[in-house]
């Protein structure tokens, strides 16, 4: 056997074959100690864990969005390295937050643009119109793609709520 695999049990046949229930049945050990092991919460930690609480009130006294993006869409290279606090950066051991801002909800279209442009504008934001443009005339989202798989008779069947549960509007977690 691989010497990647040394101190692993052979017992079944994880090891002739892909079987990842398998191996996981043969190797798990549980575990039952206490939580004594674990360490507590760092300076820096405390420090940045107190700051997100403040920004968390702050949202709550704006109805739940402290601010919300409208003219970046989001993706994985739009921001540069994020920080809950610029002046505690040097704190922070993990960089990157969704958008420039802790807490700034991010614009996300590729869903679906009039869900993008319904959230933002539920808040009080208003979504540039570019990307109404965009994303309906060059830019296919996820629900114009599902809708235009629908037959007719599906949509009348969602319509009257005879079928739930498409994977239309999935940014609201209804797949």
């Amino acid at each position: 056997m691989a010497e990647a695999w040394r101190g692993f049990k052979k017992d079944g046949h994880w090891d002739v074959d892909v079987n990842v229930r398998n191996f996981i049945q043969t190797n798990y050990t549980p575990y039952d100690g206490d939580e004594s092991f674990l360490e507590g919460p760092t300076e820096a930690t405390d420090k940045l864990w107190g700051r997100l609480q403040e920004l968390q009130k702050e949202e709550r006294e704006h109805n739940g969005v402290l601010e919300c993006e409208t003219e970046i869409v989001s993706s994985l290279t739009a921001y540069g390295p994020g920080y809950i606090d610029e002046s505690m950066k040097d704190l922070e051991q993990i960089v990157g937050l969704q958008t420039d801002k802790p807490l700034k909800r991010a614009f996300m279209p590729y869903g679906g643009i009039k869900m993008a442009q319904q959230a933002a504008s539920t808040y009080g934001y208003e979504v540039n119109e570019k990307y109404d443009k965009i994303f309906n005339e060059y830019h296919k989202t996820h629900n114009q793609a599902v809708f235009d798989a629908y037959t007719d008779e599906m949509k009348v069947a969602r319509h009257t709520h005879i079928v739930t549960g498409l994977p239309d509007t999935y940014g609201r977690g209804r797949i």
